[in-house]
């Protein structure tokens, strides 16, 4: 069985034309659609696919240096996420590409291959871990 290590709430309202809040308020954005009305009359705006990008980012850095320190490997680390929203064909739905940028600085490039390749077996987006994702949902009603 796992053991739970952290668990957040992020809590949406109105989807891209409404906004995005974390349980304890840290995330408190208001979402639009890119390039609408609403993204250019709002100074701070966001998309789920920045979002996405984010925590994509965050989490194989983190997993990077995870592996890192257990080599004993001390260096600087950059993940750029880079994502974008694809439309299949008609009533097919809609699917995301993502490409991580990773650079690191006080390191050989050789080295960092080596911690990359071995980052991305661990970290909780690999591949074969998304086919084993644990996935609830849930549905009800708002009472007002």
């Amino acid at each position: 069985m796992s053991e739970i290590l952290y668990s957040t709430t992020a809590t949406t309202y109105g989807g891209l034309e409404g906004k995005v809040q974390s349980s304890d308020g840290v995330i408190n954005m208001a979402t639009a659609i890119p390039g609408s009305n609403r993204d250019e009359e709002l100074d701070q705006v966001t998309n789920p696919e920045q979002l996405f990008a984010a925590a994509y980012a965050t989490c194989f850095d983190s997993a990077l240096q995870i592996v890192a320190n257990k080599e004993g490997i001390d260096f600087e680390s950059q993940v750029t996420a880079n994502v974008t929203l694809l439309e299949d064909e008609p009533d097919q739905g809609y699917r995301l590409a993502i490409e991580l940028q990773v650079k690191g600085s006080n390191i050989d490039k050789s080295k960092l291959e080596e911690l990359v390749n071995k980052a991305n077996q661990i970290w909780p987006y690999a591949e074969e871990k998304r086919r084993n994702m644990e996935f609830t949902l849930e549905v009800d009603t708002l009472t007002n």
